[in-house]
């Protein structure tokens, strides 16, 4: 039977949070399967690895919001009103083969989960791009609209022997993103967040056979996330390289 560890519900800063899924990479890279989902202790904007800075910089409601670049692809994240999971992964059976395809498996899991909250959502099934610069307003096919409006996107970080896939759900709307409904706006449902973590991690361990193994962080991965931080996620070389 495979293990898939389950990190705390934490809230922490953007480096904090980056390097932390990193560390979960790491270790992906030497077999463990590991599960988070987290908060954000203030309002901050996360960049797509090959996302431009400067227009964000520029934005009248985004430019003074602390900053940090994903290692994972897609547009700007403002983490506000919203949960992040990280998910990480050996290419191990049942995790990963050439079939696997783990956003449309996990936004499919979610889906259902937010189902059972009362939250109805639909597959997106057609790109659309109704921004420049935010992730919730570029619709890619498997992110989950409820009434046209994004309100789950993922993104990826693949190596040769692991993949990190990290994703937002909105819960509900921000103040310095009007322009994107929540789900509490959507259809009046406020899900708490270490519920949904809990539910998500049954089904996940339900749909693939795998037993939960709940664990803290260790010291040495507590080291290498400050490290990573002081060398990569905290640094203005790294967040504003393009």
């Amino acid at each position: 039977m495979p293990s898939l560890r389950l990190l705390p519900f934490t809230r922490a800063d953007g480096p904090w949070n980056m390097a932390a899924d990193e560390v979960l990479l790491q270790g992906a890279a030497a077999g463990v399967a590991a599960l988070r989902f987290y908060g954000w202790e203030s309002a901050t904007v996360s960049l797509g690895y090959f996302q431009a800075s400067a227009p964000v910089l520029a934005h009248s409601r985004l430019g003074s919001l602390p900053l940090v670049r994903r290692a994972s692809g897609g547009d700007a994240l403002v983490h506000d009103r919203e949960v992040t999971y990280a998910l990480a992964l050996p290419a191990v059976a049942p995790w990963l083969d050439r079939r696997a395809n783990w956003l449309r498996a996990m936004h499919h899991l979610l889906r259902d989960v937010l189902a059972g909250f009362g939250v109805r959502c639909t597959s997106c099934t057609e790109e659309s791009r109704l921004g420049p610069v935010l992730c919730f307003q570029h619709q890619t096919p498997e992110d989950l609209l409820i009434g046209g409006h994004k309100v789950v996107g993922s993104a990826q970080r693949r190596q040769r022997d692991a993949l990190l896939q990290h994703g937002g759900i909105l819960l509900a709307q921000s103040a310095h993103t009007p322009e994107l409904p929540g789900i509490r706006e959507t259809v009046g449902v406020t899900v708490d967040p270490e519920r949904l973590q809990e539910a998500v991690t049954a089904a996940l361990a339900e749909r693939f056979g795998a037993a939960v193994e709940p664990a803290d962080w260790t010291d040495g991965e507590r080291r290498a996330i400050l490290e990573t931080c002081a060398a990569k996620y905290g640094t203005v070389e790294w967040n504003r390289r393009r």
